[in-house]
């Protein structure tokens, strides 16, 4: 069950880079998750989770503005990546498996990154612009992200 969440938390990370850091961090912050004694306790630090969500909420407005770049250029991609491993190990790490947390959260973002951008595109298509795709992208990232988060409860 440990690896299937990392690799979903990678999977929003490669929707939204700032969302799965921030919902790993609320989980760590609400004891959710047990992260004391590890390198990634900072992620259950009390102003963690506050700075993260604002990170967050500022990269869905900044999504939906013409000028972002494509999510597959390689800084946004890195971005992903480091995130999706980030966040992984946070999912990892408390069930002691943070090194194969950490790849299923890398692989995870592979696959959020390249198979969102695919849908994403499709579906802005068929709507004829890029804004619906793009809020159902957000619902997409949040709703998943807040199951997980659940299910690490």
């Amino acid at each position: 069950m440990v690896y299937f969440l990392a690799l979903v938390i990678g999977i929003i990370t490669g929707l939204r880079a700032m969302t799965a850091p921030a919902a790993t961090s609320w989980a760590a912050y609400l004891g959710y998750l047990n992260l004391g004694g590890s390198w990634l306790a900072f992620m259950g630090y009390r102003f963690t989770p506050w700075i993260l969500s604002v990170l967050a909420l500022g990269e869905f407005v900044t999504d939906q503005l013409p000028s972002t770049p494509s999510r597959k250029v390689p800084v946004q991609f890195g971005a992903r990546l480091v995130s999706g491993a980030l966040s992984g190990a946070v999912v990892g790490v408390d069930g002691g498996m943070l090194w194969g947390g950490l790849v299923a959260g890398i692989v995870g973002a592979v696959i959020g990154t390249l198979g969102g951008a695919a849908v994403r595109s499709q579906l802005a298509t068929a709507f004829g612009r890029d804004l619906p795709a793009a809020l159902i992208e957000d619902a997409v990232a949040i709703g998943g992200a807040i199951l997980v988060v659940g299910l690490l409860r």
